[in-house]
């Protein structure tokens, strides 16, 4: 791994809203912004930022995840909202044209972002994410009901702690593919040490059920209204939805370049260099093709 992998600490007000994360790299540099998975965090980027190091990466903890603030009290966490988030913080920034880079929902999110606001987006890289979550029209009464049953059943359950950072980190090993390395980095960002034990950072609503989805009409739309270079890189023991994905969504993007590499939906902790390598790759070819 390279020597020069120091995380800075980024905090931005968003609209008076804290949304934290990391970053890396040359701060003169092209601006990277890399956008995690649900229940994830900025930590989840880590491998691969010191392969990065001529770029300005950052990476944000989505609000509700991380060390960024959580949603008032009478808000959800809405698909579309993570999308004004996103642009929300632009605007706040005031950046212009720059790359993303996206994991699962952070992928997804971005895909919606890049149809909708392309002044903004040089390229996309999606990692083990492509298209969107869609739920056929004959699902929507159910989908209503199952997400509003799931945000009354909240507050009836039990906030589960940990004796030890050890205990959680197993535990996240233990729904996912992460080895316990990089199970490590994700959950020491999103874990606090309360007098009970550990427990998550992470707002529980994140776990409630969404009460509607976009169609497949719908997602195909917003894939298929996106014009700037996309490229995919997803795991070969990845999530099945990818490969259902690509039969859905790949025909539709206008320049789409795929890669698949050795591992799961992780792939970017699994194999950082080699997926810097791609990133590198495509983002310089991006910038001859639109110089």
């Amino acid at each position: 791994m390279p020597t020069s992998h120091i995380f800075n600490t980024v905090e931005f007000d968003v609209n008076g809203r804290k949304i934290s994360g990391i970053s890396n790299g040359n701060e003169q540099g092209a601006l990277l912004l890399c956008l995690h998975g649900w229940l994830d965090n900025a930590a989840s980027f880590q491998p691969l930022m010191p392969y990065l190091s001529h770029y300005h990466v950052i990476a944000i903890d989505w609000p509700g995840h991380g060390l960024s603030v959580h949603r008032s009290e009478d808000a959800h966490y809405h698909f579309l909202d993570w999308v004004y988030d996103l642009i929300a913080l632009f605007r706040s920034q005031q950046w212009q044209a720059i790359d993303l880079l996206g994991h699962s929902m952070g992928g997804m999110v971005a895909t919606a972002f890049a149809a909708a606001f392309p002044e903004h987006v040089k390229s996309l890289t999606l990692i083990d994410a492509i298209g969107l979550l869609t739920s056929a029209e004959t699902t929507t009464t159910t989908q209503l009901r199952k997400g509003l049953l799931s945000r009354l059943s909240r507050g009836t359950k039990a906030k589960k702690y940990h004796t030890s950072l050890e205990s959680a980190v197993e535990a996240r090993v233990l729904v996912s593919d992460l080895s316990q390395e990089n199970a490590a980095l994700i959950v020491n960002r999103g874990i606090e040490e309360t007098a009970a034990g550990f427990s998550w950072r992470s707002d529980s609503r994140l776990r409630t059920i969404s009460t509607y989805r976009f169609t497949m009409a719908q997602a195909q739309q917003l894939v298929a209204d996106i014009n700037i270079p996309v490229q995919l890189l997803y795991g070969s023991k990845g999530m099945d939805m990818v490969t259902k994905g690509l039969k859905h969504f790949s025909p539709l993007f206008k320049n789409l370049q795929k890669h698949k590499l050795i591992g799961g939906h992780h792939v970017h902790m699994e194999q950082p260099e080699q997926a810097a390598m791609l990133l590198n790759t495509f983002i310089q070819q991006v910038e001859q093709e639109q110089a």
